[in-house]
């Protein structure tokens, strides 16, 4: 069990590292353009760094969801194997 909670958070840090290095790519890729948003000027290389952002998130509520049910299933008494990987 020990060697999948491992490998869970192996993955985790490298998708968060890869998360960071595309952020810092389209950072320094795009070009200093502008955008109307709502009426406001924004930076367009802003974008895409917020969607990253959306994904980072939506990677640490999976994370956290996922330590939710494995704590459920060991307080249940009951491991079951790990399909996920």
């Amino acid at each position: 069990m020990a060697s999948a909670e491992n490998r869970r958070e192996r993955k985790f840090r490298i998708a968060l590292l890869l998360y960071a290095v595309l952020a810092a790519l389209v950072w320094f890729t795009l070009g200093e353009g502008h955008v109307l948003i709502l009426g406001r000027a924004v930076e367009i290389r802003v974008l895409p760094v917020f969607v990253i952002g959306t994904l980072v998130f939506r990677t640490f509520m999976a994370r956290w969801a996922d330590q939710i049910r494995q704590t459920q299933a060991e307080k249940a008494g009951n491991n079951p194997p790990d399909a996920r990987g």
